[in-house]
């Protein structure tokens, strides 16, 4: 592209002119800001009278049962609707525009991923599919979620349905790929079509194999996602062809990028990524001209968090068990440190946290701040504060990721890290490692349904469980099960990649890029728990008529995860480094890296009704604890030895993320803001600089979910805002069930 590009005016360095090289431009760009909160500015008129449009739709929405308006008969692509504005009356004051369909909040038809989910999202809520576009998906063109069932083993069936594997991608999309969508603004459409050409001419050699093949198969459709995505953007009046000229047009391209994302993918996580530097070099820029004002700056990111706040999908009751309250994981970073030792913050992740105060709390975007002990303490307080008061972010070790991840990579779901524009990642689900254990056990036998799952081994048969017995047999079980989950994940990944590409993400991804093939780890602390009672207590076996030990009897105390006990967190972490090892044994698709997390979502509710009672005491059906949190009631000493705990377990072992999430009384943090602002930023030094991953923040007393659980209809809970494993929620839009999950959950009284 041209250096003399006059969007580039007062833009320095020369490497991002010459290349795709979103990271180089933020580097020789970026201004660094050391200060506090005081130069922030509140909503201006457009916003409120915006921001209370919205919100009354909300209402109407929550009223309505959950969903305000779906598509029946149009499906869902980047062209396939004109422009829509949140009303007629008020779109003049729109600042950054474009909607998912023609209305706000109404959700798109997307069967490419299922049309059996399709359907029966549409009739979950009263709305009739369509039965032209039922005959063209079930006669003549094949889904995603048909090609994973067709070629599914019987053992990966047998699996699903007993639920030691669960949450799998394969009647929903699969989401966390995060597309560049800065490329848009800073090099426009044209030049990326044209740098795309270029990879596609030389994709393969004189003997193409069969990934040559399919990669230039994609790479067109790449380019078909750029060229649509300009047609998407004239409906709204904008050429995108050519780079972003000011801030207002920055975040627009921007935005456009995510919007050609949302309307293509329904995926269970669609993360905004790593926005926030980027576009502040061209607020900046437009300060310095004195082309807008800081209020109107504030305003270009409230409208934008605004849009992001309105992404809906429309999804099946099964999905919503899962990932309960209606989630997006829209997920936007702001902060953490450059390689070169200078912070990453700017004025305009002061801005993003501060839309929490200028329209109050909300779950979406999933707002997310990179710590490190180096960031300025303006900053590490005004966000503490923003904690406090809305309990709507969450942090994670900028310090621990960036070594490995860069300076530039963004968390494509809830906790995961990817390098922005340079990898995506294959979503895995869970394995239940909880009911693994109850396998090992009994030999393979479900403990619940009786059923042969796992391979027919000797099962235990000894009154009380011997420790080195159990550890042996679960060593194996695990093998087994590592290996069906693998193989149940390829088949989905393949299948998706065949029939549901994400182009339009992928368009603004590098063609060779790096693949993480992620898993996941249901059940943690409480196998962690089981294994310890079962060494340093004893523990009897419980048989029911056919002999499945359905039961046990602790005789004796023993250490609990959870309590800064080396004891049993010693346990925890040799269990995450055998998993990982075992995953890793087995091919994956497109030869990506595997990786596993430690996180459940609200999911924990769901697999917990799949696992019978535990030998740590836990009983059946009670929900699994979540992510790596210690087991309820397992905390005796404290959120500090809590802390520590989970400390301890490495990142290295679980690439994909170690979720933690934690509730403190407020009278705990102090008694004033001033105080509670400064304890938990140092709460956050001290847990970070030991090496953990993450940490999720509510700040509340538990008499405040019991009222909110009790009178929903109250206005001072129509936006009340909890963070569950990995993000945020709209605590009046859980299910009673998972309301009373996230109160049996442990709230800290003392640090």
């Amino acid at each position: 592209m041209s250096q003399n590009n006059t969007a580039w005016t007062g833009f320095k360095g020369n490497l991002w002119k010459s290349e795709i090289n979103i990271r180089d431009f933020i580097q020789n760009n970026y201004t660094p800001y050391s200060g506090d909160e005081s130069f922030l500015e509140g909503p201006t008129k457009a916003t409120d009278t915006l921001w209370k449009e919205v919100s009354a739709l909300q209402k109407e929405e929550r009223r309505k049962g959950g969903v305000l308006d779906m598509e029946t008969k149009v499906v869902s692509s980047l062209t396939s609707y004109k422009a829509g504005y949140i009303s007629d009356k008020t779109k003049g004051l729109e600042q950054i525009v474009g909607l998912q369909t023609d209305k706000p909040l109404k959700r798109a038809f997307m069967p490419y991923g299922g049309i059996k989910m399709a359907e029966e999202a549409l009739t979950t809520y009263g709305y009739k599919p369509d039965p032209e576009l039922h005959k063209v998906f079930t006669e003549y063109t094949k889904t995603h979620n048909d090609g994973v069932f067709d070629v599914y083993t019987p053992e990966i069936l047998k699996c699903r349905h007993n639920k030691i594997i669960t949450g799998l991608p394969d009647t929903y999309g699969r989401g966390r790929i995060v597309g560049d969508y800065r490329r848009i603004a800073l090099y426009g459409i044209d030049y990326l079509i044209q740098e795309k050409e270029k990879d596609f001419s030389n994709c393969g050699s004189s003997s193409l194999t069969e990934e040559d093949i399919r990669l230039r198969e994609e790479i067109q459709m790449q380019i078909k996602a750029l060229k649509e995505m300009k047609i998407m953007a004239k409906e709204y009046g904008f050429d995108i062809s050519l780079p972003a000229n000011n801030a207002k047009e920055a975040i627009q391209w921007t935005y456009f990028g995510y919007l050609a994302a949302i309307k293509t993918q329904n995926g269970a996580a669609m993360s905004v990524g790593r926005i926030s530097t980027f576009i502040d070099i061209y607020i900046e820029r437009d300060l310095k001209n004195k082309v807008i004002t800081e209020k109107e700056a504030q305003e270009l990111i409230d409208h934008l968090v605004m849009k992001f706040r309105m992404v809906k999908f429309a999804r099946i009751p099964s999905y919503n068990q899962l990932f309960s309250g209606d989630p997006v994981w829209a997920t936007l970073e702001v902060a953490g440190m450059g390689d070169d030792g200078r912070n990453m913050v700017t004025k305009n992740d002061f801005r993003f946290l501060h839309t929490l105060e200028n329209m109050g709390p909300a779950p979406e975007p999933n707002l997310t701040i990179l710590w490190s002990t180096r960031l300025p303490e303006g900053f590490k307080k005004y966000a503490s504060l923003i904690s406090v008061k809305t309990s709507s972010i969450q942090y994670e070790n900028d310090d621990l990721m960036r070594p490995i991840w860069g300076d530039d990579y963004s968390i494509c779901c809830c906790v995961s890290a990817t390098q922005t524009g340079k990898s995506m990642q294959f979503f895995g689900a869970r394995a239940n490692l909880a009911k693994c254990l109850l396998y090992a056990i009994n030999g393979g036998k479900d403990e619940i349904t009786h059923e042969q799952v796992g391979p027919n081994y000797e099962p235990i048969t000894s009154e009380y469980l011997n420790y080195d017995e159990v550890l042996a047999k679960y060593d194996k079980m695990m093998d087994w099960l590592a290996s069906v989950y693998v193989n149940a994940l390829n088949i989905i990944h393949y299948m998706h990649d065949k029939y549901y590409y994400e182009a339009a993400e992928m368009a603004l991804i590098d063609t060779n890029c790096k693949r993480t093939f992620a898993t996941g780890i249901a059940g943690f602390s409480h196998v962690a728990d089981s294994l310890s009672a079962i060494k340093y207590a004893k523990v009897k076996a419980i048989r029911d008529k056919d002999g499945v030990t359905t039961d046990f009897k602790i005789e004796g105390d023993f250490p609990k995860y959870g309590n800064d006990d080396d004891r049993v967190d010693g346990i925890a972490i040799n269990l995450l480094k055998t998993f990982i090892a075992k995953i890793k044994k087995f091919h994956t698709y497109r030869n990506s890296e595997p990786t596993t997390s430690i996180l459940t979502i609200t999911s924990n509710v769901v697999y917990g009704k799949a696992t019978g009672t535990l030998p740590d005491g836990r009983v059946q059906g009670k929900p699994l604890s979540p992510g790596a949190n210690p087991s309820y009631g397992a905390e005796q000493n404290g959120l500090l030895a809590s802390l520590n705990s989970v400390a301890k377990v490495p990142y290295e072992y679980a690439l994909d993320g170690i979720s933690n999430t934690q509730t403190i009384n407020t009278g705990a943090l102090g008694h004033t803001d001033n105080e509670r602002k400064t304890n938990l930023a140092q709460v956050l030094d001290g847990y970070f600089s030991q090496g953990a991953h993450h940490l999720n923040v509510n700040v509340f007393g538990k008499e405040k979910l019991i009222d909110a659980m009790n009178h929903p209809e109250k206005e001072e809970y129509a936006n009340f805002t909890i963070r569950v494993s990995g993000y945020a929620v709209k605590f009046i839009d859980l299910t009673r069930e998972q309301q009373e999950d996230v109160l049996a959950r442990t709230c800290h009284d003392h640090l």
